[in-house]
């Protein structure tokens, strides 16, 4: 059966079990959480199965039984480039698309084209922690540009940008987009003003945009590049693995005019590192191609499942506030009511049976918070909420005697 007629068979109730399979976010937890005895809500990456014209496409592939050296073939680059224009209005052509192995090693990547060691590199935690470690690995220095919080929404804090951009040294701003943990797409205004900042001051701007596709209704993702002005030095990094859950296969795209795509493209070279295997191009293709029906279904199912937790956290769990994500499927949870410190909290949701990210581990403005992975079946996440509601009544029983 073709990719295009499995297309319409979507089932993201289906409990698919994952332990054994090498599995970070399943088979990990041990390693990360001291038991296996959590249920896994912590890595992005979703349990439920890859859209169906993906796993078609895969299977064909794999009845081929030679796995040689692979091209990037048009309809990979056509798939892209339609789906772009589809999805966010952005025409983007095939010259400006470099192909990458992940959008980290971009990230990487990138520290390393635009600056050098001791320069620095302007970040907005809390923030995706491997935006700080593509930094100081490569001896580069973090400046931070600490989102605000107000009354449980985050906002960019455009006067601090303007200085940390004012530093002799910064040259790069990386920009999470739509935003890891707290869930923001930012708006055509906020963008405006980063792109002004960043243009008075000459900086590079590399947005991360791999959950541009993962937006709930009322919002919309703008592509930062659609914004930009000529002489704007701005790069884009998007990829399959986050909307369609095949972060496994490793294969994004960079987006960017010549001379920004190829100061890129000279890092990834000079370490002979090659994104391209016969599994990650023909998914890369068939999720860009044939995947939108199976999006829409899945963001109808996961706005459903965000607005139940988010009920049920407001009026059940006493304690912990929740903030509502405009896109992605991760939700930040505020836990500073409980009083507990990050290790306790931490072990706290782990005495829940949960496995959960640590808030802290997303840096400045983190702590005191958890981030919680809305992407499995939703008696997963219901059941996780009974056993957090049944943890906090011990806490709170716990507490009184004291």
């Amino acid at each position: 059966m073709g990719a295009r007629a499995l297309s319409t068979s979507f089932d993201f109730d289906l409990p698919i079990p994952r332990d054994g399979t090498a599995s970070v976010k399943h088979d990990g937890r041990a390693a990360v959480f001291g038991t296996e005895q959590v249920t896994p809500l912590w890595v992005a990456d979703m349990d439920f199965a890859a859209p169906p014209a993906v796993v078609a496409a895969l299977a064909e592939r794999a009845r081929h039984p030679v796995y040689g050296y692979t091209l990037y073939p048009d309809g990979a680059f056509e798939a892209l480039e339609r789906w772009l224009a589809a999805r966010h209005g952005w025409n983007v052509a095939r010259e400006h698309i470099h192909m990458c192995p992940g959008v980290v090693p971009t990230l990487y990547a990138a520290v390393q084209a635009f600056t050098k060691p001791g320069d620095n590199v302007i970040v907005q935690p809390p923030v995706y922690p491997p935006f700080f470690s593509a930094i100081r690995d490569t001896g580069r220095r973090v400046v931070e540009n600490p989102l605000i919080e107000r009354d449980g929404r985050w906002t960019m804090d455009f006067d601090q940008l303007e200085g940390c951009a004012a530093r002799a040294g910064s040259k790069l701003l990386l920009l999470c987009s739509p935003h890891n943990p707290v869930g923001r797409v930012w708006s055509h205004e906020e963008l405006d003003a980063l792109l002004a900042i960043a243009r008075r001051h000459e900086l590079v701007v590399l947005s991360d945009e791999i959950h541009a596709d993962l937006t709930y209704p009322g919002v919309r993702h703008l592509p930062l590049a659609t914004l930009a002005r000529p002489g704007d030095r701005v790069l884009t990094t998007v990829a399959p693995s986050k909307t369609f859950n095949v972060p496994g296969l490793g294969l994004s795209a960079l987006i960017a005019d010549d001379t920004e795509r190829r100061a890129v493209e000279r890092v990834f070279g000079t370490l002979h590192v090659s994104a391209s295997n016969p599994f990650s191009v023909a998914a890369f293709e068939a999720a860009y191609r044939d995947g939108g029906p199976w999006l829409d279904a899945l963001m109808d199912y996961l706005e459903t499942t965000r607005d139940e937790v988010i009920d049920t956290v407001t009026h059940r769990l006493r304690g912990i506030h929740p903030v509502a994500p405009e896109g992605t499927y991760l939700l930040w949870l505020d836990c500073r009511g409980l009083g507990l410190d990050d290790d306790a909290l931490r072990d706290f949701f782990i005495g829940a049976g949960l496995g959960l990210n640590p808030g802290a581990s997303f840096g400045t403005g983190g702590s005191g918070h958890m981030r919680l992975n809305l992407a499995s079946p939703r008696a997963v996440i219901r059941d996780a909420l009974a056993r957090l509601e049944t943890a906090l009544a011990r806490l709170e029983t716990a507490l009184a005697k004291r």
